[in-house]
Parts: C-alpha cells; structure tokens; sequence
C-alpha cells in the first residue's frame, strides 16, 4: 500500500470511495468538497492505494488553533487490513509537523464501529456539541 497526495485524475474514483465507504452525504456535493480542498492545504488530502487501485482517503485541515480530519473512508473490501490506520498515522504527522496541538473530529453518533475505530487510536469523547451551519447549499 502506498499513501500519497490527492491528484486531480483520482477525483472520479475518490468520489465512488467515499460512496461506497458511507462517508458521503446528500447535502455535500463530493466534487465541490474536493476543490474546496485543493484551494487550501491541498496536501492534506491523502489518498492510499493498492497495486494502483485507490483503497482510501482522508483529509486534514488546520487553522492555527485545531486540526480536523474529514472524509477517512476506506473501500469496504479493503477494510480492517490497517489501512485506516495508516492514513490517521500519516495526517496526524503532518498536522503534528505544522505545529498542530490537538485534532478534532466529528463521528455520527450511530456509527458505533468508527467510535470503537478512534476510541482504539486514543481519541476521546470531548462532551461537547457539534453545531454546524451552511454558508453555501451545494444541494
């Protein structure tokens, strides 16, 4: 397995990853979230592969005061083979490197598998509420 920036030709199959792991929801446009993207920090957006097919994905973010991880989807088929590990490994080292003191994420409260997955890697339930608001409706 190889973990590497996104590219612009991997667009097509990281959208179907994200389809097929879950991990896209009918309010995100996909598409529209990956040039969001690569407008800032575009290599925080991992990508790892298998024998050049791509396996995995997912995509840091940080603003001086927390790192985010979004979009961790593995392809079903290749999950629990440690390859989710692997990318959490690589983005937190690269939020690390950036001076990042503390990440932050957010899991559906119903998906008890990726709870126990980042319970496992040492994140912990901080007792708060996530919020959110839209500035723009992709959909």
């Amino acid at each position: 397995m190889n973990i590497r920036p996104f590219t612009q030709s991997d667009q097509a199959s990281l959208i179907a990853l994200w389809h097929a792991a879950g991990v896209a929801t009918p309010q995100n446009d996909s598409g529209k979230d990956i040039q969001r993207k690569l407008a800032v920090d575009p290599e925080l957006l991992l990508i790892a592969e298998s024998d050049g097919q791509l396996v995995g994905s997912v995509m840091g973010g940080y603003e001086g005061h927390r790192g985010w991880v979004n979009y961790l989807a593995v392809l079903p088929k290749f999950q629990r083979r440690g390859i989710a590990s692997c990318l959490m490994k690589e983005i937190e080292a690269a939020l690390l490197q950036r001076g990042c003191p503390k990440i932050n994420l957010q899991v559906r409260s119903s998906n008890l598998s990726a709870l126990g997955f980042y319970t496992a890697l040492g994140y912990l339930d901080d007792n708060v509420v996530g919020l959110g608001k839209r500035l723009i409706v992709d959909r």
